[in-house]
């Protein structure tokens, strides 16, 4: 068993002012918001590195995951990245502006458009996932694979339930 951090230290203090109290929560999801700091972080430099804003990564990879020719329409893209449409089509603007995507005629429906991204977009994007696993595996050195993976499936159990 590992040596005592932080959240024992906490939880061992409430423990002792308010045993009336189960502080098992505090054991898992203290521990989930501090880790998502160190997230958070790599995220950062990341996204820094590659120039890029937390939100361009989120439209752009969501393009990049669509496969060549990496376009989707505005409503793909707000389901994706769970946005408002005001917000989406600021966000389109923004990215066309510094040219990392481009708005297109949608050839199947000529009143529709299309998002398609740039090479620009795309190198951007390549970039920052690249410098992001990176950083994402060093938080997880820790770990072998077998309990990543264990790790992985206890959170994915959890999750689906917000999911």
């Amino acid at each position: 068993m590992p040596a005592n951090d932080e959240v024992d230290r906490i939880v061992d203090a409430w423990e002792r002012e308010r045993p009336d109290l189960d502080f098992a929560p505090l054991q898992v999801l203290s521990r989930v918001a501090r880790l998502a700091r160190h997230l958070e972080r790599a995220r950062r430099i990341a996204f820094t590195a590659s120039e890029l804003e937390l939100w361009e990564f989120d439209v752009l990879s969501a393009l990049r995951r669509a496969g060549d020719p990496y376009q989707l329409s505005p409503k793909a893209l707000l389901q994706q990245t769970l946005v408002s449409s005001g917000t989406m089509t600021n966000r389109i603007d923004r990215l066309v502006e510094r040219e990392l995507v481009e708005r297109k005629t949608d050839p199947n429906d000529g009143r529709g458009i299309l998002v398609v991204m740039t090479e620009r977009g795309r190198d951007r994007v390549d970039s920052a996932i690249a410098l992001l696993l990176l950083g994402e595996s060093e938080l997880l050195d820790g770990l072998s694979s077998v309990e990543r993976e264990r790790l992985s499936g206890l959170l994915r159990k959890l999750s689906l339930d917000f999911d």
